[in-house]
């Protein structure tokens, strides 16, 4: 045990003396440090801080844009201004000829069915029931087959309306036009 509390004695001396070495032959910290600074103002007295505008910096314009541009950039924005004016003048015209279109077809389909409901009402059998019953002669067959032909009439418009709305939606315009 004397063995072992001498060597960690010697061990412990040793490792003193080693730190103490050390620390003679090296820089100090406040050297290091020192040195640091020096270099860091050095670095920063070159480099020159940027600026900070700020909107009091900026000076009032009270003069309109146009004045001051060239009459060439006047020029092309006054020609992208008529372009925009004119697409936006086709995309309306082009929204009033769907939507006339759209109202017509249903126009149509509104005669139609004017015509059905007039059909059906002139077809009261005796006894007051509706054209269900069957005809009751020659001119109310014919009659029911008029209204049979107008219905499908009818139906082939719907379907037409139906294309027409859904090619109006595809071609972007608003539901307005599509369905007035």
């Amino acid at each position: 045990m004397r063995r072992n509390y001498l060597c960690s004695w010697v061990f412990l001396i040793s490792s003193v003396g080693l730190l103490t070495s050390g620390s003679s032959y090296g820089q100090s910290l406040g050297d290091i440090a020192r040195a640091n600074r020096e270099k860091q103002q050095a670095d920063d007295a070159s480099v020159v801080p940027p600026k900070v505008i700020t909107n009091a910096d900026l000076p009032k314009n009270t003069n309109p844009p146009s004045s001051d541009a060239p009459p060439q950039a006047t020029a092309a924005s006054n020609k992208l201004d008529h372009r925009a004016v004119q697409q936006t003048l086709a995309e309306q015209r082009a929204a009033e000829q769907w939507r006339t279109r759209i109202l017509t077809q249903k126009q149509k389909m509104a005669n139609l069915q004017a015509r059905v409901d007039q059909l059906n009402a002139s077809m009261q059998a005796a006894n007051g029931s509706a054209q269900f019953d069957g005809p009751s002669g020659r001119g109310q067959a014919r009659q029911m087959q008029q209204v049979m032909q107008i219905q499908l009439r009818l139906d082939e418009q719907r379907r037409t309306l139906l294309e027409m709305q859904e090619a109006a939606r595809r071609a972007g315009m608003h539901s307005a036009v599509y369905d007035p």
